[in-house]
């Protein structure tokens, strides 16, 4: 029985030369060279919006000698679609890039599209989210721009891990009072927060590396603490 593959949850740096390594190493893990992209977390973008991510994840493609397999998911109607979710099998490494983390759980859960990322996570694909889809892959979204709207069901493939990107610019970002909302999370769950151009992965979800520019911060739990470029940390999901 084969086991999940490697999972890797990004601050930022999707597709860029900064992150080139990590994606290398991440498609390596997996059973083929194709790198399955899907930019669904911007759907509700600009088409040249949209076209910028399937551009820089074509250019980061080549720069890894990967095959790019970009996947047009943008809406629901879209994630349903049988034909697209076929596009899925047998990737390298899936990634789901930045934009709007609740717009993306909203759009994925109970699809095919989703039921073909899961399959083939659990099969040995890599799973890759940056920014808004490392948001996503948790239990729940909490709504930091909305305060009194409640937040939005995360996609639960880690059930127990609440991902706050862009972590040493977030709280400049928005009010206290939503930082707040954020680190209070129940105590079944672990708030971690991700520098740019820094992520947090893991080949069993109990180990957890950290590789990139910046840190990792364990913002609750009994092991609170920052964490470089090389360090480990454990925690069960």
């Amino acid at each position: 029985m084969n086991k999940p593959g490697r999972l890797a949850l990004v601050g930022s740096g999707e597709y860029l030369p900064v992150m080139q390594e990590f994606e290398r190493e991440l498609i390596a893990r997996g059973p083929s060279m194709r790198y399955v992209q899907l930019a669904t977390a911007a759907g509700r973008e600009s088409e040249v919006r949209r076209g910028y991510w399937e551009r820089i994840g074509k250019e980061q493609a080549e720069r890894i000698g990967a095959e790019q397999i970009f996947i047009p998911v943008y809406n629901r109607e879209d994630a349903m679609r049988e034909d697209l979710a076929a596009m899925v099998d047998g990737a390298g490494l899936i990634y789901l890039s930045g934009g709007d983390p609740h717009y993306l759980a909203e759009t994925l859960r109970d699809t095919p599209v989703w039921a073909a990322i899961e399959r083939n996570w659990r099969a040995g694909s890599s799973l890759a989210g940056c920014s808004a889809g490392a948001m996503a892959l948790g239990p729940d979204i909490p709504n930091f721009r909305k305060m009194k709207a409640e937040g939005s069901i995360g996609l639960g493939v880690l059930p127990n891990i609440r991902t706050i990107p862009h972590y040493n610019k977030f709280f400049g970002w928005i009010p206290d009072a939503a930082a707040q909302l954020f680190l209070k999370a129940p105590d079944h769950i672990t708030v971690t927060g991700i520098d740019e151009d820094t992520a947090l992965w893991s080949d069993d979800l109990a180990t957890w590396n950290v590789s990139g520019k910046g840190a990792t911060h364990l913002l609750s739990g009994s092991k609170t603490g920052k964490f470089h470029h090389g360090e480990t940390l454990t925690f069960e999901i």
